[in-house]
């Protein structure tokens, strides 16, 4: 019996996390962010890109 728990997939990347995960530089993030191709929100005081924003600019989609 397989009894692997897996974690829930992330809602969110704070910008160092999207860096890390996409291969793209924090530069870069910001780029698109003021080119509105890449979504950013505010949550408290942190700043954090949607899941789907990211996975939508690596596929070339955004």
């Amino acid at each position: 019996m397989n009894t692997t728990t897996r974690e829930p997939e992330k809602l969110a990347y704070s910008l160092a996390e999207a860096a890390r995960v996409s291969s793209l530089g924090r530069s870069t993030l910001y780029r698109h962010i003021r080119a509105k191709r890449l979504e950013l929100v505010r949550v408290g005081g942190r700043s954090l890109i949607p899941a789907a924003a990211l996975h939508r600019l690596v596929r070339g989609e955004a």
